[in-house]
């Protein structure tokens, strides 16, 4: 059984990955007000990401018995800077995910549960390829810079983009 601390830390965690998704809404919403349908939908899909992942946290603490509660979601910014903005943004909001994740796993191991440590050790895992996956968007962005036709070549390439629910792989 969970302890009422890392269950009380799992709910914290659980709020940030409904967030996440609200951020990602909103970074879809700026994107789209730009023209960049592409990136809109990348984001969208990086959204429903985030909510497979809220309701992976969710499920669990369900099956552990916890006693759940659902704070408010804090509003998110829909303004960027620029394309590359918006994927700098996304790539610091995964870092800070990613320092959350390390820091409750410390919690797990601390408590010596390892049914929540195993549990978070795939979200650790799948923001190793987040991380990875933005840089790499960043430094594409970057290697064109303002050309239009090359902003509009990633544009293209980010709406081939399908959804697979990671939590079901």
């Amino acid at each position: 059984m969970i302890s009422k601390n890392l269950q009380k830390e799992l709910i914290v965690q659980l709020n940030k990955e409904f967030h996440s998704a609200y951020i990602y809404l909103g970074m879809s919403a700026y994107c789209s007000k730009e023209g960049f349908n592409g990136a809109a939908s990348w984001f969208l899909i990086q959204y429903q990401e985030e909510v497979a992942h809220g309701m992976k946290m969710f499920k669990y603490l369900e099956d552990q018995g916890a006693e759940i509660t659902l704070p408010d979601i804090k509003s998110v910014k829909v303004e960027y800077k620029s394309l590359l903005d918006v994927f700098r943004k996304s790539l610091a909001h995964e870092q800070f995910m990613t320092k959350n994740l390390n820091n409750l796993s410390d919690i797990a191991m601390k408590e010596k549960d390892h049914a929540t440590y195993n549990l978070l050790q795939w979200y650790v895992t799948e923001q190793v390829e987040e991380e990875a996956t933005v840089g790499e968007i960043i430094d594409h962005i970057k290697l064109v810079g303002d050309n239009g036709y090359g902003l509009y070549t990633i544009d293209k390439e980010l709406a081939s983009r399908n959804f697979v629910d990671p939590t079901q792989e």
